[in-house]
């Protein structure tokens, strides 16, 4: 059974640890409150030191396509775009659940 929701990943690349976390504090300070967004983590790889990524968990599609879609989106991401992995061909991706498990 799914919940229905789905993740959306953002892949970046910093040598300056403080500063992407500095830059997903604000980042998620400018997204309280966003109809849909569930939740957002910042990971860090354990095999790339200059590697993170940003999971953000939605609702549903239509909630993340709304926000996404809509004027606020550039400026309440905008402290992170500057650590954006532009080396991939897409620095993003978003992924339905397709199924899922609770820890009893």
């Amino acid at each position: 059974m799914t919940d229905g929701g789905v993740r959306v990943l953002l892949y970046h690349v910093a040598d300056d640890a403080a500063g992407i976390e500095a830059a997903y504090h604000e980042a998620s300070r400018r997204l309280a409150g966003v109809p849909g967004l569930v939740s957002d983590e910042l990971l860090r790889s354990v095999h790339a030191e200059n590697g993170f990524v940003v999971v953000s968990s939605w609702t549903d599609l239509a909630a993340f396509d709304a926000w996404e879609q809509g004027a606020g989106h550039k400026e309440q991401t905008a402290p992170l775009r500057p650590y954006r992995d532009l080396s991939l061909a897409r620095p993003f991706g978003v992924y339905r659940v397709a199924a899922a498990h609770r820890a009893p």
